[in-house]
């Protein structure tokens, strides 16, 4: 989402510059993370100047795909973020404002796609539980690698490297 900074010059005098969108943040699915898919975000804010300084407050709006914490099936995960993002057209950008987490504009054109995302990004939740019977029903116990034991059923079962030891009790009981 690119917004001309003679735009917000422009209509920033009298009234914050107002904007509205669908931001493409697909390629979030091939970080490494937990999204397993997302939608095209709405993004809808304003922006006004305070002499170098532009402020940026917008909410953005949409789903994501994650896994379930205990069946690994997917989760649909709405959200709604409200954020605000500070940058600077000034060209002396210092520790100050790397510190303020005020952000450099280099060229023309304020590109809010990459605050777009790194604000997704820290709104996704450590874990989500799917709430469908059906799923949790349904869930895998076997994989490539591991399969889901019971408390029931890992009790019943005996360590083979115990195995021999059981044999050893059974000797002990038989001389009494």
């Amino acid at each position: 989402m690119q917004i001309a900074i003679g735009k917000i010059k422009r209509s920033s005098y009298n009234e914050p510059f107002h904007f509205e969108d669908n931001v493409d943040v697909s390629e979030l699915e091939t970080l490494n993370n937990d999204i397993r898919e997302i939608e095209p975000v709405h993004v809808k804010g304003n922006c006004y100047i305070q002499g170098d300084t532009i402020i940026s407050s917008f909410r953005i709006k949409g789903e994501m795909i994650l896994p379930c914490a205990r069946t690994l099936v997917d989760v649909p995960f709405p959200f709604i973020i409200q954020a605000e993002e500070t940058f600077t057209i000034s060209p002396y950008y210092g520790d100050e404002e790397r510190v303020n987490e005020i952000h450099p504009i280099n060229g023309e054109t304020l590109d809010l796609t990459p605050y777009i995302k790194e604000n997704i990004l820290l709104e996704v939740p450590f874990r989500v539980f799917s709430e469908d019977k059906e799923a949790t029903e349904n869930a895998p116990f076997k994989g490539n690698g591991w399969e889901f034991v019971s408390l029931e059923e890992k009790k019943q079962t005996v360590d083979p490297r115990f195995k021999k030891l059981e044999n050893l009790f059974n000797d002990n009981d038989k001389d009494k």
